[in-house]
């Protein structure tokens, strides 16, 4: 995606002289959007001279805190990069302040325009640049998890589900599917399909899941990698400020109840050749695919147990890994079966993918589809073959072997060969020093269930 221009950005405001600022919006690490926010009449200089911002914006924990270990930081004298507005993110946000706001996406890059190794945007298009040297084009659909939840916590000040705006009863049931769920909520959907049609959010399909207050929003196919991933990450702060306006709070936290259903990000991935053909659909309509699926499948699963640590890229994370709850524990495969890892959907042979089952919805969704596609493009150079397909519950038949420990996924990530070489190393340094940071953090505090069990008994 090329640079917004000066001359784009003045057609914009003349066609919304209603907006009278602008949110500057870049993706950290952990997928959080920071950035600034500058008066309309400052987005012309912003195209033209770019946006300084701080090379430490990927340093910074999910608190906001900067990791100095990084060397991102002070190391560095906590200098500036150049980050430049990015042609077609330019888009109002009607549900912020009456809709006289606006917001646009950045990338950064060093003084020569050269990307700049840590943004997570450019880490996605360092590896699409390899695809784009086998004359391969990912198609991508990102499918997206949430709790609603009340603004008003318990007596013990947990989060709770939300009270139904038709019934006002709290909602206690699973209720998967319910199309009587979805009538409930109709309004605060409505509006999310509403602001998304204005800010171009190709959305597909709204679903009630499988716990109290959880829906699912998907996006359309698209055959440009990373606006599908700025669209994923761009309807994430849609989605939490609609609700807001709805007297709720949504979140993409991968636990947000224990006992219940986790949010995943499920990711569909196809591979066009140069001719526009899906390089995984077999010409004759054989439904088990081609050759160079059966690679890229393999390639995913040998580097699986090296993703968690992406997939899974914080504390709460690694909850989400339980069994009986459809969350994939072990690096397995199978034709339209949703008890797997990585699943081979129904449908259309011209329509053959790959469903990537195994992420949190608090993923970075351009780390994610890094890892996702470096897998495939490692399978289809090496020729890998895959084990056979699963058939039947794969629960039953594999035991949980993907890590559910934070400092073991790190230690993985960091020593994996074909990770380090598509990501590139400095990248994967900085990410580990920002996420063990964090680690070393959050092992410092204790929780009120350690209290309860070992305070008086251990």
């Amino acid at each position: 995606m090329a640079s917004l221009t000066a001359a784009q950005a003045r057609a914009f405001l003349e066609r919304h002289s209603d907006i009278n600022s602008i949110d500057l919006l870049i993706s950290d690490l952990n997928g959080v959007l920071r950035g600034k926010r500058i008066p309309s009449a400052n987005l012309e200089k912003a195209c033209l001279d770019g946006v300084n911002l701080p090379a430490s914006v990927f340093a910074l924990d999910i608190n906001g805190n900067t990791i100095e270990a990084t060397g991102l930081g002070l190391a560095i004298g906590d200098s500036d990069r150049v980050c430049r507005p990015l042609q077609g993110s330019l888009m109002p946000c009607p549900w912020l302040r009456k809709g006289r706001q606006a917001q646009v996406l950045m990338t950064m890059v060093e003084a020569d325009e050269t990307p700049f190794f840590a943004d997570p945007r450019q880490v996605l298009k360092r590896v699409l640049n390899r695809l784009e040297e086998a004359d391969l084009t990912p198609v991508v659909a990102v499918e997206l998890e949430f709790y609603l939840v009340d603004r008003v916590r318990t007596a013990s000040g947990e989060i709770q589900p939300p009270c139904s705006p038709c019934s006002g009863e709290r909602a206690t049931q699973s209720q998967l599917y319910s199309i009587q769920e979805l009538d409930e909520y109709a309004d605060f959907l409505d509006d999310i399909q509403s602001a998304a049609r204005v800010q171009n959010l190709p959305l597909d399909t709204a679903l009630k899941e499988c716990a109290p207050g959880q829906f699912e929003i998907n996006l359309t196919h698209c055959d440009d990698a990373l606006r599908a991933c700025d669209s994923a990450l761009l309807l994430k702060r849609l989605i939490k400020g609609v609700a807001l306006t709805h007297g709720f709070e949504a979140t993409f936290m991968a636990k947000p109840y224990g006992r219940e259903a986790g949010n995943g990000t499920h990711v569909h991935i196809s591979l066009l050749d140069d001719a526009g053909n899906n390089v995984f659909s077999d010409a004759n309509g054989d439904s088990l695919g081609t050759p160079t699926l059966q690679h890229a499948i393999a390639g995913l699963l040998e580097l699986m147990p090296a993703s968690m640590a992406i997939c899974a890229p914080n504390l709460n994370s690694f909850r989400r890994f339980q069994p009986g709850l459809y969350v994939p524990m072990a690096p397995t495969w199978g034709y339209d079966n949703r008890s797997v890892a990585l699943r081979i959907p129904s449908g259309p042979n011209g329509a053959r993918r790959i469903e990537h089952r195994v992420a949190g919805a608090d993923a970075n969704p351009y780390l994610l589809l890094a890892i996702l596609l470096a897998g495939i493009e490692y399978g289809i150079r090496q020729s890998l073959a895959p084990p056979a397909p699963v058939t039947g519950n794969a629960y039953d038949q594999f035991p949980p072997s993907l890590t559910n420990s934070w400092q073991q996924a790190l230690d993985l990530l960091e020593t994996n060969a074909p990770l380090g070489d598509a990501l590139g190393p400095d990248f994967i340094r900085v990410f580990i020093a920002n996420r063990r940071a964090e680690r070393a953090q959050a092992m410092q505090e204790v929780s009120q269930l350690e209290y309860e069990w070992y305070l008086r008994h251990a």
